[in-house]
């Protein structure tokens, strides 16, 4: 049961989108910053692109175990099966809910005259009319304010 709630647990993690978070193998890498302004802000959901599945596998763990202790005999399977299946399905569902992030979408106003659409987590937000910086390069595409 330890290792099924540790594993639930490292399901859960997944990355970051925020703008303000480097992986280990981004930092120390020179990036592009141009400079513009923010045309205007909307609200997105950020999905992560793949489940990593443990979420569904930790709850059928759980449940199964929890099945387990019910009954005897014949009854006590089912309830083992019974129990792994609603495990499975709620630490699935878990675990989609947790994939999910508040976001923003930025249109960024390029001083070069461009347009550019940036999609980040809602940890800083922007208001049209703020100046920004907006780093490319080595990674993702990030606005961080001027």
């Amino acid at each position: 049961m330890a290792v099924a709630s540790a594993v639930l647990v490292s399901g859960c993690a997944n990355q970051s989108a925020s703008g303000s978070v480097y992986t280990y193998g981004q930092a120390q890498n020179e990036q592009i910053v141009r400079l513009g302004t923010v045309q205007s802000v909307r609200y997105v959901t950020i999905q992560s692109e793949q489940p990593s599945g443990f979420g569904g596998v930790s709850g059928a763990a759980v449940g199964g175990v929890a099945g387990s202790t019910i009954g005897g005999g014949r009854g006590n399977i089912l309830a083992t099966m019974g129990g792994a299946i609603l495990g499975g399905l709620a630490g699935n569902a878990i675990e989609n809910k947790t994939q999910k992030r508040q976001g923003i979408e930025i249109t960024v106003q390029m001083d070069n005259g461009e347009t550019r659409a940036i999609a980040q987590e809602a940890d800083v937000m922007f208001t049209a009319g703020q100046r920004v910086r907006v780093l490319s390069g080595n990674g993702p595409t990030r606005v961080t304010p001027l």
